[in-house]
């Protein structure tokens, strides 16, 4: 088979359905920024979730002198009673599960509250005697964090047991479903792109029909006739997937790394450009794979009639 006769095929092929060729590239390139945008945030998740998961910590909060919650009766945790709580965490069977636990007295309390709100004036209203001492401990594995809560959330003076990932987890289930809605459009994007493939290739078929019954009187092979129209499809969902790259590689790096990481202070945790840069192999041979099948089908199918 000569390929250069082959491509030549192709490239006219492109050039008699330049439409529907557009048609194509565009379906192409918006769902597989879809499928592009689905990977990338997935990748954010699991990084964002195994940051916090290593820095997960079950935070026991004593009563203050004004608490009624918990355990408390409005009068601040005695020493104790913290006392009591420590020696819980520093014996078996509890201080297996714990990597280290350290305590604040209600003063460094404050001086933590008042760097998390900075100049909040709500900071100027707050005095050590209003916030109780606390315990912040650090386990071996964080999903764990119920043995500690179950152990300590009865002793006298406390007035909170926390797991911190409980305060991480609505945002986790809102950014997964944002990946779910994202990989959900993408899925239809594609199943549009593989029609329209279809549909176009056995358009570029129908016009040259009458090219295709001479090659078949001359003994042309189905594999030679096939193949150019294969080619078109390829070609054109190529292109596309090249054009979703690109944008995927620009939302990361004037959008992601650029306002959305201003707005936050720092980029450390999210995805960058050679993130981005990762997926685009994946994109291209999504495209290029449906396109061939799709194209392959449809022409197969047009050559039986």
């Amino acid at each position: 088979m000569r390929f250069g006769l082959v491509l030549k095929e192709a490239f006219a092929g492109l050039s008699k359905n330049a439409s529907m060729v557009v048609s194509v590239v565009l379906v192409t390139f918006i769902s597989l920024t879809f499928v592009g945008v689905a990977m990338l945030l997935q990748g954010q998740i699991n990084a964002m979730r195994d940051y916090w998961d290593d820095r997960a910590q079950v935070v026991i909060t004593f009563c203050s002198s004004i608490d009624q919650g918990g355990n408390c009766i409005g009068a601040a945790a005695t020493d104790e009673q913290i006392a009591a709580v420590r020696t819980k965490l520093a014996t078996p069977p509890l201080e297996e599960y714990i990597e280290s636990a350290d305590y604040l007295t209600s003063v460094q309390v404050l001086e933590s509250t008042k760097e998390v709100l900075g100049s909040n004036p709500v900071v100027d209203f707050l005095t050590p005697d209003l916030l109780g001492a606390s315990v912040r401990v650090t386990l071996n594995d964080p999903t764990e964090a119920d043995v500690v809560v179950e152990s300590i959330s009865g002793f006298d003076g406390v007035f909170a047991v926390d797991d911190t990932r409980k305060f991480l987890e609505p945002i986790f289930g809102m950014l997964n479903a944002a990946s779910a809605a994202a990989i959900g459009v993408a899925v239809l994007m594609l199943v549009a792109a593989v029609l329209l493939i279809g549909t176009t290739i056995r358009l570029s078929a129908f016009s040259r029909r009458r090219e295709l019954g001479i090659m078949r009187l001359v003994g042309a092979s189905n594999g030679f006739i096939e193949t150019p129209f294969v080619l078109e499809g390829v070609i054109a969902a190529l292109i596309g997937s090249l054009l979703s790259g690109g944008a995927l590689i620009a939302i990361v790096q004037f959008f992601v790394k650029g306002s959305l990481g201003e707005e936050l202070g720092g980029t450390g945790l999210l995805v960058g450009v050679w993130d981005a840069v990762a997926v685009v192999p994946a994109l291209i041979a999504i495209g290029v794979l449906l396109a061939a099948i799709s194209a392959s089908v449809a022409i197969k199918r047009y050559l039986r009639v």
